[in-house]
């Protein structure tokens, strides 16, 4: 497998110290954030490498003797928001980002399948988790009309440009499990939008990642790798649908995800938190995972994404990458066992 980075968690430094980072943890690949709910802090050129050879060749000349080369780009966010200042905005990045991969030899763009509003005239999202009455499915399908028209034509785009658009199921997002990709697909005739197999998510939602990755196959696309601790007594008492979170105020340190909508600060008696990998599911678990993705393809890239806030930048890369390590390792060793 092809191992990397997605490099958020190293928008704290230049792009060579970040590539000098991902090339001592013995990994070989950067996920590049290109847009989305977080600058685009690594490719500040953009706009010169769209219309220029020299500006491209100069950015791709960085990479050149560090032993990382990019791994696909990374354009998270809402691009069916029904505030313009956000919707249209991420919108645009994801086209953005899909012509850029196209300019730097790349054919892979993760982002969201985004969530619109509940009805016309909506200012804010409508998340519908358990559609039990008809007045949810009328909402479901006043969403699904909105995200059928965007990803049609953004699967034409990116069919255009030679690029795989791999969606992150997440919490928030009109696709986040199977059967929705599987209705997205139906819905558009998509032959170039698929998933990034997010094993974190799938985890709290109580879903298999093996499971699913053997029920998507081809449809997958590229894949982070993230763990999930569940903290079994606080989700016995509260669920993993708990909506404890505080909001942060202007004075602390808080991350815009567009407009004026920030993130919140996560719940102290959390049902469940992301951590590095093997501290939630060991390395015989991490190796099933790669195991299912490289049956699906043995070149798909795998990119450590870092969220376990009990631990800094570098030692959270180090021990999840130390883990992926070791379960690619156990995998080729069972695929070529010694005689």
């Amino acid at each position: 497998m092809k191992l990397g980075v997605y490099n958020a968690i190293l928008h704290d430094r230049p792009l060579p110290e970040a590539l000098k980072v991902i090339a001592d943890l013995g990994l070989t690949g950067i996920e590049i954030n290109t847009g989305g709910f977080l600058p685009a802090t690594h490719v500040p050129t953009m706009d010169d490498i769209l219309v220029s050879d020299t500006a491209r060749d100069d950015f791709l000349g960085i990479f050149e003797g560090t032993g990382v080369t990019i791994a696909g780009l990374n354009c998270n966010g809402n691009p069916l928001h029904p505030k313009p200042e956000i919707g249209d905005k991420h919108a645009e990045d994801i086209r953005r980002s899909i012509r850029l991969a196209q300019r730097l030899g790349q054919n892979r763009v993760v982002t969201m399948s985004g969530l619109p509003g509940g009805e016309p005239g909506a200012t804010v999202t409508n998340w519908v988790v358990n559609a039990w009455n008809s007045a949810a499915l009328d909402v479901l399908d006043y969403q699904w009309g909105i995200a059928a028209d965007f990803w049609r034509e953004t699967d034409r785009l990116a069919a255009d440009h030679g690029v795989k658009v791999a969606l992150e199921l997440h919490p928030q997002n009109i696709v986040f499990n199977t059967a929705d990709v599987h209705k997205l697909i139906d819905l558009t005739g998509a032959t170039h939008v698929g998933v990034e197999l997010d094993a974190s998510h799938l985890f709290w939602q109580q879903m298999d990642p093996v499971a699913v990755v053997r029920e998507l196959g081809p449809l997958i696309f590229q894949a982070a790798a993230k763990d999930v601790r569940v903290n079994t007594a606080n989700a016995a008492l509260y669920g993993v649908l708990d909506n404890s979170f505080r909001r942060l105020t202007p004075d602390e340190n808080r991350t815009n995800l567009g407009g004026d909508e920030w993130a919140n600060e996560w719940p102290k008696n959390s049902a469940w938190d992301f951590v590095a990998l093997g501290r939630g599911h060991d390395t015989a678990y991490w190796t099933e995972f790669l195991r299912a993705l490289h049956d699906v393809d043995p070149n798909l890239l795998v990119n450590i994404e870092h969220e376990d806030t009990s631990l800094g930048r570098i030692e959270g890369l180090q021990v999840a990458a130390q883990v992926l390590k070791d379960a690619d390792a156990a995998l080729t060793e069972s695929l070529n066992p010694i005689a």
